[in-house]
């Protein structure tokens, strides 16, 4: 979602005579200076700086984006992330900014295997209103909502999707497809919760069990799950006879079950301009490579050892120093970087260049949000608000979760994965520089769930 934000500053006192800058910020005629007053000014991060005099392409370019991480930085800060000003104020943002009147619309929205369910929604319902009116259609009971969420995918030529993000509660769904104006762009249903441990709650509704068994047979058949022959057996066998949740305990015993695989790119780790594929899950970020001369490894990065992380963005201008005004935003190139704890002693950034880097960093706030949860005594079943006197209601005919085909044999070709050593003695590790040197404090996402550990932990 990208913003025109023009600033002008005002300044006013309290009761007590003291003064302070207010920022009046507009996105298409919506004013946004609640939240300052709301808050109070040591809540909001540092404004962008203006500057007096008329700015060149690049400098515009540059303002741009330091407005639009500015309103990242906000969103992300715990206290005005779930603020329902802040939030509002967004939705009402993208649907202006994409000229959407408010109507009842019928919503597609795919499951794991594909299966299309259809919903009545209002172009102006956000994020859990599609997912309570999905929720209806498949009976799934109001319980178990929070441990499923609505993801923005695009469908790849040979099929398989591509995750862009996770639709999040400042957005309203049906706009933020639809304004992306191409078919390939779809919403899917995906269970959000990291831990198999929770698996439990939803196996025992029969809606949530044939959930869980259509996107495992899915995660299992585009090869996120890695199986060898002799457990592919085992789980067709289970797939005829109709066993699903025997199916699904063998799956949980599986390699990156339950993870979420994101598109090849590439990492500074465990050399520079290293190919990767890299999976989010089971509380870690797997780096699946293929050094020279070598078979395919993978090397495991635990939530835990990351002492923070940033995504960062960048736009290459042409030689000249100059931006063409319709240069598309597809060329912006994106990085999340962490800082891990390679051994007692010493942290190492590691970089990963990705289209997918703000997702894979949703994912690494999810998982740690997951974490601290789960140590506090506390369960992420969450109850979502309902809505009272809506025009959406239950259908009568409720629609089943069906079972998904079986699954195909196993490539051949595919090879075995080996661990890399837990020290990688033989690859050279290069840093990247402090986050203080490119980065401003706010950037920076500081990890709760971050533990001092040994070098006999590593």
């Amino acid at each position: 979602m990208h913003f025109s934000i023009p600033e002008t500053e005002s300044r006013s006192g309290d009761s007590g005579g003291s003064a302070y800058v207010a920022y009046n910020i507009h996105v298409n005629g919506v004013l946004h200076c609640r939240l300052r007053k709301e808050y109070g000014a040591n809540v909001l991060p540092a404004f962008p700086p203006k500057k007096l005099f008329s700015l060149t392409p690049a400098e515009v370019e540059q303002r741009r984006e330091q407005l639009e991480k500015y309103m990242q930085a906000v969103r992300q800060d715990p206290l005005l992330g779930s603020s329902e000003t802040f939030n509002s104020f967004l939705r009402r943002a993208q649907q202006e900014t994409q000229q959407v009147p408010t109507e009842e619309v019928s919503l597609e929205v795919l499951l794991s295997n594909g299966q299309k369910v259809l919903v009545n929604v209002l172009t102006s319902d956000q994020t859990e209103d599609v997912l309570e009116a999905v929720a209806a259609k498949l009976d799934l009971p109001d319980d178990l909502i929070g441990y499923f969420s609505l993801f923005l995918v695009r469908e790849k030529e040979d099929g398989t999707f591509s995750f862009v993000r996770k639709l999040q509660e400042f957005e309203l769904p049906y706009v933020s497809v639809t304004s992306l104006r191409s078919q390939e762009y779809k919403i899917v249903l995906r269970k959000s919760y990291w831990d198999s441990a929770y698996d439990d709650d939803v196996m025992e509704n029969r809606v949530g069990l044939n959930l869980l068994y259509a996107q495992t047979v899915s995660d299992i058949e585009r090869g996120w799950i890695l199986v060898t022959k002799e457990q592919h057996r085992q789980l067709k066998s289970l797939q005829e006879k109709v066993s699903k949740k025997e199916f699904l305990r063998l799956a949980q015993t599986l390699r990156h079950y339950g993870y979420l695989r994101f598109d090849a790119c590439v990492a500074d780790f465990p050399e520079k301009d290293c190919p990767v594929v890299v999976s989010a899950g089971n509380s870690e970020l797997s780096l699946q490579l293929r050094l020279p001369g070598q078979q395919l490894r993978e090397g495991s990065f635990r939530v835990t050892r990351m002492r923070c992380w940033r995504v960062t963005s960048s736009v290459p201008l042409p030689s000249g120093g100059t931006s063409s005004p319709g240069r598309g935003r597809g060329e912006v190139r994106l990085e999340l970087a962490f800082e891990y704890l390679m051994s007692k002693d010493r942290l190492q950034w590691v970089t990963i260049t990705s289209p997918q880097a703000i997702m894979m960093s949703i994912c690494l706030q999810s998982m740690v949000d997951e974490l601290m949860v789960k140590k506090s005594g506390g369960s992420i079943r969450k109850m979502l608000r309902r809505r009272v006197g809506g025009t959406l209601r239950r259908s009568d005919s409720q629609q089943a979760v069906k079972s998904p085909p079986l699954l195909e044999s196993p490539d051949a070709s595919r090879e075995s994965m080996v661990k890399l050593s837990s020290k990688l003695s033989a690859v050279s590790l290069r840093g990247i520089g402090s986050p203080s040197t490119d980065a401003s404090a706010s950037d920076v996402h500081g990890n709760f769930a971050f533990e001092g550990i040994g070098d006999e932990d590593l």
